[in-house]
């Protein structure tokens, strides 16, 4: 786990398990009822609740009924499918109307899972480096509200001296070191949180001749299209970063004429040469 204190495992929006999806006509028993997922003939999934319609997509999982002061809540997971997005989270559970339903995340890029408390859901999200976003809270009686908002906030009291081998296993870790997430937003500033979706998926750092850490990554399925570089000299307190864009040429934090020759080669063989 990351160690920042808003990067939660629990909140990273993931597709369920092929182990947990349901087959075309399961049907989950709930106050007095069924709801069912079945397959249509175009291959879209129908949630429903004793024939009633509340969602149909590509795919729809059964993820988990909760209690929530006394209101069970079924939720699902339905959304387009494949990598790009995570799925929308469907709230079912019955008034003295009927069934209700609510589906969070619909209009956005999905949304993380849901984290049950004995009132309520939180919807916390996932923050990468430079980003923040909105927490949220449902409940039956009060619906969908905004709980507050969340930062991407480094270990406190880490330095450069704190920075080692043993404790990077990605670039992204590099940023949750206080004194170099620091010098990070001073050099790149607004252009961090897009940096560091570059170098999200990634391998672990090498380290040059004179020891300095240097990785390269690239935007999740999107591989190609904007990869980043990062270059950590602890000792020297310095870094330095480049990123591919529009240019034919990657752009470069620092000017590249203040690069290191080492460093420099490295970028050229993990951009350039790709291109």
């Amino acid at each position: 786990m990351k160690p920042s204190t808003v990067i939660v495992a629990a909140s990273i929006a993931l597709w369920p398990s092929l182990a947990h999806a349901q087959d075309e006509s399961s049907m989950i028993p709930f106050e007095g009822g069924n709801f069912t997922i079945k397959e249509t003939e175009e291959l879209d999934k129908i949630l429903a609740y004793d024939g009633k319609e509340l969602a149909r997509n590509y795919v729809a999982y059964y993820d988990r009924t909760v209690d929530l002061a006394g209101t069970k809540v079924a939720i699902f997971d339905v959304g387009d499918g494949g990598n790009a997005c995570g799925p929308a989270t469907v709230l079912a559970w019955k008034a003295e109307a009927g069934i209700q339903s609510t589906i969070v995340g619909e209009d956005e890029c999905g949304t993380p899972p849901a984290a049950a408390t004995g009132d309520a859901l939180f919807f916390v999200p996932y923050l990468r480096p430079g980003s923040k976003a909105p927490v949220r809270i449902w409940s039956p009686q009060e619906g969908l509200k905004v709980a507050g908002e969340l930062s991407y906030t480094p270990q406190p009291g880490t330095t450069w001296a704190d920075i080692s081998p043993d404790k990077i296993a990605y670039p992204s870790d590099f940023f949750a070191n206080a004194e170099l997430y620091a010098a990070a937003l001073a050099l790149l500033g607004d252009r961090l949180e897009q940096l560091a979706l570059g170098l999200s998926v990634s391998g672990e750092p090498e380290k040059t001749a004179s020891g300095i850490f240097v990785a390269s990554g690239c935007v999740p399925h999107a591989c190609g299209s904007a990869d980043a570089f990062i270059g950590v000299d602890a000792a020297g307190k310095k870094l330095y970063f480049a990123q591919e864009g529009d240019a034919p040429e990657p752009s470069t934090w620092p000017a590249l004429a203040e690069w290191p020759a080492e460093v420099k080669d490295a970028m050229t063989k993990a951009l350039v040469s790709q291109q």
